[in-house]
């Protein structure tokens, strides 16, 4: 039985005609209704991208035959061909720009559909009126007899750019949404729940706080709860972030959603349901990612000043010399068509646009794919940096890390120690394995061998007794352990330590680790010294995560930190006033992605991780955060500069258009205005290709410290 995620019916996954297919997942749903409505913002997606190549496509074609080719195919005149091209764009593909309009009408203030619909609807209007004027109104703009006459691809182009900018917010979007549908699939959909004696299969939804639940070695748990019988390690890495699977007997607490590994679980449910842990994490992506402020953009604020000052000026300079100073109208209403033309926002549709493209261009140059302009303007205010440690900081799977022989030589320590290992399916047991693999060892097969629940394994070679594991397995065999303050030492470093005894004689101990990415120590310096903080997060436990930390020159640690938790503490530190990046790997780590200012999300972590992180290292190499921090205040200034000059051109040409110098002769010709967006346009564009120039400047994509 499947899930219909959009209403919450059960529907059986053989006779639903209702289904559909994305990223690798079917989703089935009860009704065409309901299908209809997941579809829906993909529907919207594909229109936007259709209309925005439909308006940039009709406008590079207006270019075209406005500058480049102005012949008359088709027998037409130059300008009608123009404004036959020019025309869809402005009202099929510009349509919700007139939309946005109305409601900030209503809503009594002014934003950018705004001033996109009244620059555009003022150059297409007067190219219009020029083209038909002698059908029209004959002698109606007797001014404009000299260059270019019509702004057709003006009003094309901006309404292109700006269609461009709002698909890509919509990509950035969807990604939010498809990690939340990737979280809520995590859930196994069935569970074997024990009812009046006999086991019964019945969907994970219908499952009851009290049920008994049988969970064999492989399957996921189904829901919260605790084990009444059996023993087993669990994968809780999707929890905690922790490698090292966890060791449950009677009495232990048991997440929904983890894997169990090796033995036979029996559990009573405590939290089904919205009450899951995995279900609180869905919810919590969900709130953070809802409840962050988008960020105000400038050409918003401008916009909102903007609009009303040069509709006002437009109108009041036509009022002024035609009522007043009494001018012919033809001559008023140019100057008021000029000041619109003028005031059109040409670079402004691209001035964000380029910069984040050729920002972003450049990033991924370096490994780095940053999401949207909104983590951009973010992470260059970043003042505190959490990072989690299994699989971001660390390697993310165990690995030997000291072998001490006792008696003899190491490498019969670790031989014995593989041979007992072998055949065990233990995080711990294949790191000793590859270890003794990875020095070429030939590792021969135990004539026996015996898990021994909580304590070790125990194995026999060509009639040795070979016992390995932890105080409790020596203990229990009677076999004398004199090296406690050595054990004590390693285990002080956060290392797993493992003993070895041959024929009830102590032959020497093996310490295994999470160990630390090669990098970690140079980006976290790198960091320290441009004065970010630096936090190391995790579910792990104090002394191991302290040990971590050490080595890293982290002095602040927050350890057995679960899920929820973790998002709370990003959120103490945004209320004292923390601009916060958290850095993850792992699904426990979504939340707290979410919640931080700017979530950098491993290239080599979850699919989840990726999609709710803003910012992603497609290289895991924690010294791109460095980079990706760097780069963010490249692209922001060239923005803020690209904004600045998209209106200055305009903006200094306002006055003119508005007559201020007709007493001394000079009107401005609204061919002026066609100049003065060029001139922007180039010089925006212009000044973002100069981030192409931008390189690391602490070289650590050129030299890897140690």
């Amino acid at each position: 039985m499947a899930k219909d995620i959009i209403c919450g019916m059960y529907v059986d996954e053989t006779k639903s005609k209702f289904h559909v297919a994305q990223d690798g997942i079917t989703y089935y749903f009860c009704s065409s209704n309901c299908l209809r409505e997941f579809l829906r913002p993909q529907q919207e997606m594909q229109k936007l991208k259709f209309l925005t190549l439909f308006a940039l496509g009709l406008g590079a074609l207006t270019a075209f035959f406005e500058y480049i080719y102005p012949a008359t195919p088709f027998g037409l005149q130059n300008y009608v061909l123009l404004f036959l091209l020019a025309t869809p764009v402005q009202f099929i593909a510009g349509w919700r720009f007139y939309v946005g309009s109305r409601d900030a009408i209503r809503a009594r203030q002014a934003n950018m559909d705004l001033l996109i619909a009244i620059g555009t609807s003022a150059a297409w209007l007067y190219s219009t009126l020029y083209t038909f004027q002698d059908i029209l109104w004959p002698r109606f703009l007797p001014v404009v007899t000299v260059g270019t006459a019509v702004y057709y691809t003006e009003s094309g182009l901006i309404i292109g750019f700006i269609l461009l900018g709002r698909y890509m917010e919509h990509i950035v979007k969807g990604k939010a949404s498809a990690a939340i549908r990737r979280l809520m699939d995590l859930q196994p959909k069935m569970a074997a729940v024990v009812r009046k004696g006999k086991e019964t299969k019945v969907p994970v939804e219908q499952v009851r706080v009290g049920d008994v639940l049988i969970v064999r070695p492989g399957e996921k748990i189904p829901v919260d709860g605790i084990v009444t019988d059996g023993y087993s390690s669990v994968d809780q890495s999707m929890l905690t972030g922790e490698s090292i699977p966890a060791e449950k007997k009677k009495g232990d607490e048991v997440a929904g959603a983890t894997i169990n590994k090796t033995g036979l679980l029996r559990i009573r449910a405590t939290r089904v349901g919205s009450d899951t842990t995995l279900s609180q994490i869905v919810k919590m992506v969900q709130e953070a990612v809802v409840s962050r402020t988008p960020m105000q953009r400038l050409a918003d604020v401008v916009a909102s000043y903007f609009v009303p000052a040069v509709v006002l000026i437009a109108v009041g300079s036509f009022v002024f010399w035609y009522y007043l100073i009494g001018i012919p109208f033809s001559f008023a209403f140019t100057m008021l068509i000029a000041v619109l033309i003028i005031a059109c926002p040409c670079a402004l549709g691209i001035a964000t646009p380029a910069a984040i493209m050729i920002g972003a261009g450049k990033g991924a140059e370096y490994g780095i794919l940053i999401k949207s302009g909104e983590h951009l303007e973010k992470a260059r205010k970043i003042n505190t940096i959490i990072f989690d440690k299994t699989g971001t900081l660390t390697k993310g799977e165990p690995s030997v890390t000291d072998i001490i022989a006792l008696q003899g030589k190491e490498k019969d320590v670790l031989l014995y120690a593989a041979i007992a290992e072998k055949g065990s399916e233990h995080p711990l047991g294949d790191a000793i394995v590859r270890a003794a693999r990875g020095k070429g060892m030939k590792i021969p097969h135990a004539t026996r061998f015996r898990a021994i629940p909580g304590h070790g394994v125990e194995a026999s070679y060509k009639g040795k007794r070979i016992l390995l594991g932890n105080r409790k397995l020596m203990q229990k065999n009677k076999i004398r352990i004199e090296q406690e303050d050595g054990i004590q030492k390693l285990e002080h470093e956060g290392k797993t330590v493992m003993l070895l005894a041959v024929n009830r004689k102590l032959l020497g101990m093996i310490a295994v680790a999470d160990t630390l990415k090669e990098e970690s120590a140079a980006a976290v310096r790198a960091l320290k010294q441009k004065g970010i903080e630096v936090i190391m997060l995790t579910g792990d436990n104090p002394r191991t995560a302290q040990a971590i930390a050490a080595k890293l020159g982290i002095s602040r640690v927050l350890a057995e930190v679960l899920p929820g938790a973790k998002a709370k503490e990003i959120k103490k530190l945004q209320k004292v006033g923390k601009i916060v990046a958290m850095v993850g790997d792992g699904i426990n780590d979504a939340p707290a992605l979410a919640a931080a200012d700017v979530g950098i999300a491993i290239g080599a972590g979850t699919d989840v991780a990726k999609e709710t992180g803003g910012i992603i290292l497609m290289k895991s190499d924690l010294r791109d955060v460095i980079t990706a921090i760097d780069l963010s205040k490249k692209t922001v200034s060239k923005i803020k500069q690209n904004l600045f000059w998209a209106f200055f051109y305009n903006i200094a040409l306002i006055p003119v258009a508005a007559g201020v110098l007709y007493p001394i002769g000079v009107l401005m010709n609204p061919v002026f205005a066609a100049i003065a967006m060029a001139l922007s346009s180039v010089t925006v564009v212009g000044n973002s290709m100069l981030l192409n120039r931008y390189k690391p400047s602490h070289g650590l994509h050129k030299d890897r410290l140690p």
